[in-house]
């Protein structure tokens, strides 16, 4: 019981401590509303709190000799009840490579002329955007523009991915809402950045690289090593067929025919013998 109970603080820590980072960043970005706000980062550093605001357009969050910063710090020290808050600004340098800047710029432009130009609106800004260098852009703006009744319209350009890992950690994503006479009107943007490698890109080389390698001595040492070892060969079995016994036979000679043999023998020389004498 002690451990599930233990458990459950732990929960309400951690509960309450992105509950007070919302309504931080919530608070930061109504109070400057119009700066270009991107993004707002909270770190814990030892010598109290450090807030990051990257911003388009950091001189106006300063304000006139730091006035609004120190006029944030005491109410983020009063309200928020953060013991030393430290207020770092960055400016972004593309503009128009930040979804959040691009939403934001979109439904000011839509408060400030109206939803009749919505049109020209949307065109030019995605016209800025891929003259940036963006891979793609997606900005659908849906509400009563400029009808009585709720539509959306969708601008696209480039190649965008709606699925897999790219899609969600490599498009930028934003959303906001415009306020008009009307009624509110919604602003979704998605763009594909320069630099972001997608998997299915192929890169065809117009010459041939040849690429050189140096070798170390010792894996010289090993490539004569092993040219050095003999190649184990193995004898395959011929398929010749089976030589046949050979079987020796040997012939008894009797007496017999030993004497007959002899006596022949003798015939045949004194018939010689006769034949020579007539002939001389």
């Amino acid at each position: 019981k002690n451990d599930i109970g233990e458990e459950i603080m732990i929960e309400r820590q951690f509960i309450a401590q992105k509950t007070k980072e919302f309504f931080i960043k919530k608070y930061i970005e109504d109070r400057l509303k119009g700066v270009g706000i991107s993004q707002i980062r909270l770190k814990k550093i030892p010598l109290g709190e450090k807030i990051v605001i990257f911003a388009s357009k950091p001189s106006l969050i300063v304000g006139s000799k730091g006035a609004n910063i120190r006029e944030l710090t005491r109410v983020l020290k009063t309200e928020f009840k953060l013991e030393n808050p430290q207020i770092e600004i960055n400016e972004v340098k593309d503009i128009f490579l930040d979804a959040n800047i691009v939403a934001q710029r979109i439904a000011a432009s839509l408060e400030r002329f109206g939803s009749a130009r919505f049109k020209s609106i949307g065109h030019k800004m995605m016209e800025n955007i891929i003259n940036s260098g963006a891979l793609c852009v997606e900005i659908i703006i849906s509400g009563m523009i400029p009808s009585a009744r709720a539509k959306s319209w969708r601008f696209y350009q480039g190649y965008l991915k709606k699925c897999g890992d790219i899609a969600i950690s490599g498009v930028r994503n934003a959303k906001t809402s415009a306020l008009l006479k009307s009624g509110i009107v919604g602003v979704k943007v998605a763009i594909m950045p320069p630099d972001l490698i997608l998997p299915d890109r192929v890169e065809i080389l117009s010459e041939l690289l040849t690429k050189v390698e140096e070798i170390s001595s010792s894996s010289k040492n090993r490539e004569i090593v092993s040219e050095e070892e003999p190649k184990k060969t193995t004898k395959k079995r011929s398929s010749s067929p089976r030589k046949k016994k050979e079987v020796k036979t040997e012939t008894v000679v009797s007496p017999s025919s030993s004497t007959s043999s002899n006596t022949q023998s003798n015939t045949l020389s004194d018939n010689e013998s006769k034949t020579i004498e007539e002939q001389q």
